[in-house]
């Protein structure tokens, strides 16, 4: 024990569990205030933002239900503010999107409230919310094919000082509502944001007052060391060694004409309890928006890991502490320089850094992952243009209305609506009729689709499809979809997921033609733009599942007869709802398979 620890106040374990608890409380509540206040639908629908706490000396305190790209990083964001301004003081607020300096991404536009006891920095709230549109010259946040910053065209606001005093300076309100196409749109989830933020001011100088200054920051040094605790021992469950991993990005048209490698190499220490992810063996940054910040890199390593531990473990800078990662500037997967452009740093690549981390952590441990779907194609595209039913006003916002397969498991198959795999199951589906409400569009299907899921001992989670259009005049709509050359891949035999498809269909002929992955494309009045999202991989040989679950995925429509039969090996007889397994004919369906 240290002389620091001897020196804490003795906490009674009882009170580390109620003030861990309360703190969670202090979260959801900072959550619910921003879904229920927001603007957007992409905010109060598909609740595409995340709350975290960060103590005054920048380590992660807590962080609650919120989306994985987004929190892991939020410390990174704090040290900007400290960096940047030496004069914080109560009443302050911050606006923070500079991906060079701690973000995400231009689009996660970030609040982050000092709080203040007495005259002590002793915490931050920080509350990012994705946002619709943020001035890009596209109606989108996301720009695939930007060379650079410039082309991508995003306002970066570097920890800009955007309240004093409770009170907001204008000059930043002005600046980005002058630029941003909704602005109405994007004044309101300024508030919701800046809203969340303050309410977990308020709540923790309450748990202050209420505790005490010098217990709670017992508390804070106890829980990081709890949960230190934690991760190490899970480790203790792992095979120490090094295991190397790769997978691939789709490739992108006039950019890069092959698919684009993501490398990891993984060094597991199970009796120190230590795990070191090596990034830097990968290509330099890329004349393109897909290139990851130095917070999607790390968050995106981050998940990967925690995605093959015990869920309970908390997340914050205790357990992080003994995760070590290593960058190189300048890597599509290191920290960019400027003005490279980041535009798509929370999806596509980080979803792949995701899906490979766990991928090379599978060989090392009992709990293995497969790879997830990673697609942002037409049922998670940004659609934009005006709406007639409101005077012709402008319209922007980001859809969720697909499932996207989850990755199967070594003890389960995967999950229908996990999403893609830096939401990690957070991100909400859209409700179709409120889309349809605030927005002028109309969703005519989405349907799962059969043997869409890797095949396995656990099966990868299925695609969706889904049609959609305007309802009064065209649109435009933005995709960036990635797992059509590249699906999710399975892991120990498992098979891989669906590829993406997206297509524009003429209701007039019927007619349905295959468009680009990446791109922004019109949508007429007279058309609807079709898709079917990545499926997710499978883990374990498929002719290793219980025939039983087989049986119930053609029943309920998961797997075709075909596929029972071909990729699983599974025979049945009867017919309609009497259908059973044949035992003696899917034994020898086995053995054919596994001799193959």
């Amino acid at each position: 024990m240290t002389e620091k620890q001897k020196e804490r106040v003795a906490l009674d374990p009882t009170v580390l569990a109620v003030i861990a608890n309360r703190v969670d409380a202090i979260l959801r509540e900072m959550t619910n205030t921003l879904l229920r206040s927001g603007r957007s639908a992409i905010l109060t629908t598909a609740r595409d933002f995340s709350c975290s706490i960060v103590t005054g000396d920048n380590r992660l305190l807590a962080t609650a239900e919120g989306l994985p790209v987004h929190i892991f990083g939020s410390h990174l964001q704090t040290e900007t503010m400290m960096k940047l301004h030496q004069d914080i003081a109560p009443g302050d607020a911050f606006l923070h999107n500079d991906p060079y300096s701690g973000n995400t991404h231009a689009a996660d536009h970030t609040i982050l409230v000092p709080v203040f006891v007495g005259d002590k920095h002793m915490f931050t709230a920080v509350a990012k919310a994705h946002q619709a549109d943020i001035g890009n010259s596209q109606p989108s946040t996301y720009m695939p094919t930007a060379k650079d910053v410039y082309e991508e065209g995003a306002l970066i606001f570097p920890a800009t000082r955007v309240q004093r005093n409770y009170s907001d300076i204008d000059d930043i309100i002005r600046l980005c509502r002058l630029r941003i196409r909704v602005p109405d749109q994007w004044y309101g989830d300024y508030l919701a944001t800046l809203g969340s933020a303050r309410i977990g001011e308020r709540r923790l100088i309450e748990l202050v007052e209420k505790y005490g200054q010098e217990t709670i920051e017992a508390f804070v040094e106890e829980w990081f060391d709890y949960s230190e605790r934690r991760i190490a021992h899970a480790l203790k469950g792992f095979k120490s060694g090094t295991y190397s991993a790769s997978t691939a990005h789709d490739p992108l048209p006039g950019i890069v004409e092959e698919s684009i490698p993501i490398n990891i190499t993984a060094t597991v220490d199970a009796e120190g309890g230590h795990i070191e992810i090596d990034l830097r063996d990968n290509i330099d940054c890329l004349e393109a928006g897909i290139n990851l910040s130095r917070a999607t890199s790390v968050n995106s390593t981050v998940t990967g890991i925690f995605n093959v531990l015990d869920a309970d473990i908390p997340h914050n800078h205790g357990t992080i502490r003994r995760i070590k990662v290593l960058l190189r500037e300048n890597c599509i997967v290191g920290y960019p320089i400027h003005p490279t452009s980041c535009s798509m740093a929370t999806s596509n690549v980080a979803d792949r850094l995701i899906n490979v981390t766990q991928s090379a952590l599978s060989q090392a441990t009992e709990f293995g992952v497969a790879e997830g779907g990673a697609s942002l194609g037409a049922g998670t595209a940004v659609i934009a243009g005006k709406d007639k039913r409101r005077g012709n006003t402008p319209f922007v916002n980001q859809l969720v209305v697909t499932a996207m397969g989850g990755a199967a498991s070594a003890m389960a198959d995967g999950w229908l609506t996990m999403g893609v795999p830096v939401t990690g199951g957070l991100l909400l589906r859209d409700s179709v009729e409120i889309d349809e409400l605030k927005y002028p569009i109309i969703i005519d299907k989405i349907v799962a689709v059969a043997d869409s899921g890797g095949a396995g001992k656990y099966r990868g989670g299925a695609s969706t499809r889904i049609e959609y259009g305007p309802r009064f005049a065209d649109m435009s709509v933005a995709v960036m979809a990635d797992s059509k050359i590249n699906p999710a891949r399975g892991a120990r035999g498992g098979l891989p997921g669906r590829p993406h498809y997206i297509a524009l269909r003429d209701n007039r002929t019927n007619e349905e033609s295959e468009i680009g992955s990446f791109g922004v494309f019109n949508v007429g009045v007279h058309q609807r733009i079709v898709g079917i999202d990545a499926g997710g991989g499978g883990f374990g040989n498929p002719w290793e599942r219980d025939p039983a679950r087989v049986l119930e995925d053609v029943l309920e429509g998961w797997v075709t007869l075909e596929c029972a039969s071909d990729v699983y090996g599974v025979a049945f007889s009867g017919s309609g709802d009497k259908i059973a397994v044949d035992d003696q004919q899917t034994e020898l369906l086995r053995r054919q398979l596994a001799s193959a």
